[in-house]
């Protein structure tokens, strides 16, 4: 595969990504559809999606979630520092250490 497809489909997923973040408050529809398109991208021309991407998308259902919007965040109180997340759709909750 050309790099310059791998290049499109990266700005392609990142462009579909931030506007699905924009729009999960007043159209939650469209949102859910621009992710999923991204997501789809990614599959199609084998790109692997950053991490930041990623990130949006709840490791169970696989489903968009946009941070604080379609999730509720909270900080663990444990020694080892770490942010919890909980997807709204399937309930699962897992967490990302922060680095110390």
């Amino acid at each position: 595969m050309k790099p310059s497809v791998k290049i499109i489909a990266l700005e392609r997923m990142h462009i579909l990504i931030k506007n699905a973040i924009s729009y999960s408050r007043t159209n939650p529809k469209l949102a859910q559809r621009q992710a999923y398109l991204a997501r789809k991208i990614s599959s199609k021309h084998r790109v692997a999606m950053p991490y930041e991407l990623k990130m949006c998308f709840c490791k169970k259902c696989k489903s968009f979630i946009a941070p604080g919007i379609d999730s509720k965040i909270r900080l663990g109180r444990s020694s080892l520092k770490s942010i919890r997340i909980t997807c709204s759709f399937c309930g699962h909750t897992y967490r990302k250490v922060i680095a110390q």
